[in-house]
């Protein structure tokens, strides 16, 4: 593992921050969830207003929880690669551990079409990813399992920071007002539309651009994840 210190990269407090990288693709690939509402028919409270947003709510479903409509939740599964930050997601209607298992089955798959051999998965303490069925996979395939200490989630970082940068640069750049606008790929902006390219392609630890760090990659590759199908995220 390499441990890169920043040039420049100090915290308020004047701290030097410590920034780490694996050496090579799939000596640790992170893994992780982020969880996003809904959007409801006619768009979401952020885009019409809290007023119109509840009736949207209201017509949108018949399920009921203490007399509230329940529009339910998206979960995005996401995994990066440390070293090249090569990144694999998929949006999925749950968080179980039948559904973490298949995603992780799936991902391994993507990385390995990608010539990337995974060695180590580091993961948070969700109940899925405790589970035997998550972590007896990973043992049979010879993949070490590590999770973050509770309360930490600054030590699986790489794939928080992806999960903000779809936040910021796709569910929250533009309105949504229909449930399935979002699915479009095509409504993605260009650097985050399919087929998979590098995530944060800036600032490399080494010369070498984290585009050519996986071989299947093409010099030059702008950075946007594989999103399966596209995120449904919320504007509630």
């Amino acid at each position: 593992m390499a441990s890169t210190d920043w040039p420049g990269s100090t915290a308020p407090t004047g701290r030097v921050i410590r920034r780490y990288e694996w050496a090579r693709p799939g000596e640790l690939v992170h893994v992780g969830i982020k969880k996003l509402g809904n959007i409801p028919d006619g768009g979401g409270w952020r885009v019409v207003g809290r007023t119109a947003g509840a009736r949207n709510r209201q017509a949108s479903t018949s399920e009921r929880r203490s007399c509230n409509p329940v529009i339910g939740y998206s979960y995005i599964h996401s995994a990066v690669d440390d070293h090249s930050r090569l990144a694999y997601s998929e949006v999925l209607p749950d968080e179980r551990k039948d559904t973490a298992f298949a995603f992780w089955q799936r991902a391994n798959a993507f990385f390995a079409a990608h010539g990337v051999t995974v060695e180590r998965v580091l993961t948070d303490n969700g109940a899925c990813y405790k589970a035997r069925l998550f972590t007896q996979t990973l043992a049979a395939a010879g993949i070490a399992h590590k999770k973050i200490r509770p309360y930490r989630p600054q030590t699986n970082g790489k794939v928080e920071r992806f999960n903000r940068t779809l936040l910021d640069e796709w569910a929250y750049l533009r309105p949504y007002i229909r449930p399935r606008e979002d699915n479009d790929p095509g409504r993605l902006p260009p650097h985050l539309q399919p087929p998979l390219l590098p995530h944060r392609t800036r600032r490399p630890t080494s010369d070498q651009p984290r585009q050519q760090r996986c071989e299947s990659i093409p010099p030059g590759a702008s950075n946007a994840p594989e999103v399966l199908p596209m995120i449904k995220t919320s504007l509630r």
